[in-house]
Formats: C-alpha cells, sequence, structure tokens
C-alpha cells in the first residue's frame, strides 16, 4: 500500500461508526451556540426546573444535583436514538481504550431494541461467542435481574465485571420456543482484527473481526504474508466481515482503499458542515485485481457495511451471504465538563452509489443461508463408468508415466495415515465459506480466460 493510502487513516479519527469508537476534540466547540430557531424554549426549561426542584424536595430519598443532571442528559440522548449516549468518565475512558483492542467483558456488541439488550454480534474467540450467543438474541435476563426497564448502559454494567467471574444471561431467539440460558465467565477480552490462511494454493481466506485503529496495516501485513506463502501472487480473496460489528470510519475507509484503485468510498451528511465528508480511493490495488468475495450476515454492522457496499457498488467484490444489520449512522464523540462526553448521532452515511444503508443493510448479490453439511454416507458401489465397461474404446492417447502412476494402487499404510490427520471438509465446518471458495475459483477462472 503507497503512503498516500496508509496515511488516510488520520482523516477521520472524530468519526466513529460502532462500539469501538476514535476520540475526536473540537467538533463540539463550533456547534454550541447554535439554535435552530434562534429562540430559547422557555416553557419547556420551566417545566424542567418545575421537576428537578420537586424531585429535589420530595423524592423518597436524597438525590444531589450532580446525579439528577447526568440523569436529565442521559434520557435526553439515549431517546433519540439507540446509539447516543451520555458517557460518564469511566464509560468515556472505557471507550477510549476498546480501540486499542484489549478490554474486560464478555465480547459481544449490544444495542436496546424495545427495552430489552439485542446482541449485533459476539466477538471471535470470546465468552460470548464460545458459549454460543448469536447475532439478533434478546437478552431478556441479567442473572436475576430483569433488562426490561434498565438503560443500556446501566445493562453493559452488570455485564461487565471481574474477569473469571461468571454471569447467567436468559436469552429470547427467533425459532426457539423457550427462552435459552447461558452462563459466561467474564474474561479479558483481547481481539485480533484480522486472521488469515490459506484455503487451497492460490486462494486465501482474510477475516476482519473489528475495524480497529491498526486494521489496515495489519490487513496489509497478512495479505503480504499470503502472497510469500502462494508464491508472491493470490488468484483470489474471500474477505470474511461476518459478525464484525464495525468499528473506526478511517480503518473501513483505509480497508477499502486497498482495494479500489479510484472512485468515492463513503461519504456522511448530517445537518452541519462539520458532519459532511466525502472520502475517496488512492491509486494502487493491494491484490492487483484479483477477484474478491465478501461474506456478510445479520451481524456486519456499520463500518463492514461501509466495506461491502464500497466494494458491491465499485463491482470490485460479489458478496455473500445474508442481509447486513443496517447501521448506517455516524457518531461523533464530544469531550465535556470533567473527563465526562457525549455520543451523538451527527450524520447518515451513504455508498457510492448514493444507497443509505441505515435501517436496510446490504442486500448480498448471491442470498446464502447459513446451514449445517453433514457428508453423505459412502455408497455401497461405485457407479459404473465408460472405463468399466467390457470392449470400451480407448481415447486414442497414448498412455504415459503420470497416468500409470494415478492408476497404481495407493499404499494401504500410507493410505490410511492421510485419513487420519485430513481435515474435515470446509463445507461440513462453514458452508458459507465453501460456497464462497468454488465461487472465487470461478471467478478466478473466468478472468484467465479473459
Amino acid at each position: 500500500m503507497s503512503d498516500s493510502k496508509r496515511n488516510i487513516l488520520v482523516l477521520a479519527l472524530g468519526v466513529t461508526l460502532g462500539v469501538s469508537i476514535a476520540i475526536g476534540h473540537g467538533v463540539w466547540a463550533e456547534r454550541t451556540d447554535e439554535q435552530p430557531n434562534g429562540t430559547i424554549p422557555l416553557d419547556d426549561l420551566r417545566a424542567f426546573t418545575e421537576v428537578f426542584a420537586k424531585i429535589k424536595s420530595d423524592y423518597v430519598e436524597a438525590v444531589d444535583d450532580k446525579t439528577l443532571l447526568e440523569h436529565a442528559i442521559s434520557g435526553m440522548l439515549s431517546n433519540l436514538d439507540p446509539h447516543s449516549a451520555y458517557l460518564d468518565t469511566e464509560s468515556y475512558k472505557e471507550l477510549q481504550v476498546g480501540t486499542s483492542g484489549e478490554f474486560g467483558g464478555l465480547g459481544i456488541e449490544v444495542t436496546m431494541e424495545n427495552g430489552f439488550v439485542k446482541v449485533m454480534s459476539p466477538i471471535d474467540d470470546t465468552p460470548a461467542h464460545k458459549a454460543g450467543l448469536k447475532a439478533g438474541d434478546l437478552i431478556i435476563r441479567l442473572d436475576s435481574t430483569p433488562v426490561k426497564g434498565l438503560s443500556l448502559k446501566d445493562a453493559v454494567d452488570i455485564m461487565r465485571g471481574k474477569p473469571g467471574t461468571d454471569i447467567l444471561l436468559t436469552v429470547i431467539r427467533e425459532g426457539e420456543e423457550k427462552p435459552l440460558k447461558f452462563t459466561l465467565t467474564r474474561a479479558i477480552i483481547k481481539v485480533k482484527s484480522v486472521k488469515s490462511r490459506s484455503l487451497e494454493k492460490g486462494y486465501a481466506y482474510l477475516r476482519i473481526t473489528q475495524f480497529q485503529s491498526h486494521t489496515p496495516e495489519n490487513l496489509i501485513d497478512a495479505i503480504g504474508e499470503l502472497k510469500r506463502e502462494n508464491d508472491g501472487q493470490l488468484k483470489g480473496v474471500v474477505l470474511d466481515l461476518r459478525n464484525n460489528p464495525g468499528g473506526v470510519l478511517s480503518a473501513a475507509v483505509s480497508v477499502s482503499d486497498a482495494f479500489l484503485e479510484s472512485g468515492l468510498i463513503v461519504y456522511t451528511e448530517g445537518r452541519v458542515k462539520d458532519a459532511e465528508m466525502k472520502f475517496k480511493a488512492t491509486p494502487g490495488d493491494v491484490l492487483n485485481g484479483a477477484p474478491i468475495v465478501v461474506l456478510v450476515n445479520a451481524g456486519s454492522a456499520s463500518a463492514s457495511e461501509i466495506v461491502a457496499g464500497a466494494l458491491q457498488d465499485h463491482h470490485r467484490a460479489v458478496i455473500m451471504g445474508e442481509k447486513s444489520f443496517g447501521k448506517g449512522s455516524v457518531q461523533t464523540i464530544v469531550p465535556i465538563g470533567t473527563g465526562a462526553a457525549v455520543k451523538l448521532t451527527t450524520a447518515r452515511y451513504y455508498t457510492p452509489s448514493g444507497r443509505s444503508i441505515q435501517a436496510e443493510g446490504i442486500n448480498p448479490d448471491i442470498p446464502l443461508i447459513n446451514v449445517k453439511v453433514a457428508a453423505a454416507d459412502e455408497p455401497e458401489f461405485e457407479p459404473v463408468k465408460e472405463s468399466n465397461l467390457t470392449g470400451h474404446l480407448d481415447n486414442g492417447k497414448k498412455k504415459g508415466k503420470e497416468d500409470d502412476a494415478a492408476a497404481a494402487p495407493q499404499d494401504d499404510a500410507a493410505g490410511q495415515a492421510g485419513k487420519d490427520t485430513k481435515e474435515p471438509p470446509l463445507a461440513n465446518t462453514d458452508y458459507q465459506l465453501h460456497e464462497a471458495l468454488n465461487l472465487l475459483k470461478g471467478l478466478a477462472i473466468l478472468q484467465q480466460r479473459n
């Protein structure tokens, strides 16, 4: 990747698209004096002060002014949309640490829906992922505490805790008749944002679990290593964004840019000028035009949808899987007071063709449900072929040494050893990835013929 591609990382650190959030300063200062109609709603403020005074004087327990004001701010923001929130000092510090890829908890990205905590996606190799939580699950109880009535912050505070301690989650899942119960052990979550491996000679697998500040550099390093493993060239890549909840916008832009030569990647529109931004690709495709298949599902959100949308609109990749989550809004982090902050939704983002993904999601080019495939029983008899028929004609070619080697019986011990060490077929372990690889091979063959 060129230096210009790497420098794009610093362009958008004030804008974020998920739970992993970059911190921007100076954004709010230019806006605080603005009033939509130039007036102050005195009647509404009078009602607020009356309620404030009534709580101070008559509530069953004494509440200090700072707590009441923080609750008022929190309520004001939480009723705007699921992603705007007030961050107290502790929450703000935890959020800042989140982009480093190491934090305490269950390893689950959540939002609120109808008063319940909804799972956006479990993070790979975390307690939530290992326990079997899925995108779309609704958490209705935390240990013995009902979720209904709790704020998202309150629910998250309960789920956090000392590593090694357990929590019981009661979950409603679509298609299940009864609530499911999961016991999770809290742990220090260390997120490795890029994972990679070779699938077959020339075909590679890249998985981005979360978009962090260093994800683009890690991706480029992984591709370099994969090229070295495959004689310096890749025929195609499967980019897995399933259950990726998003993260830093600049990382999503840089990842998209790595595969594009030119054109718009994403743009944002909001009510104020600062919320309007455009990001364009710079020359240089790290795969030199090799085909890409992108896997998405209902847990692919925000930054994942930026990448999928950009590659889809530029016809750079085929999108396979399920319809994505549909988080097309931009949050800006605004530091206020003494260590607290406001997370405020300030814009919507749009794909290069002008599509807003907010509440719509990315529709895959090839829909593919997630199914489990089991190997069929071995047939009792081999099917009869032309070569088995008595007196069949030969094909007119002289038999060579390679044909003799292929026809020779395999050593029983060697065959058995290979059978014992052979990994299970990819179709059995990950059907969607198996289908993506098959499509990738087809695309690579067509590209070579053209």
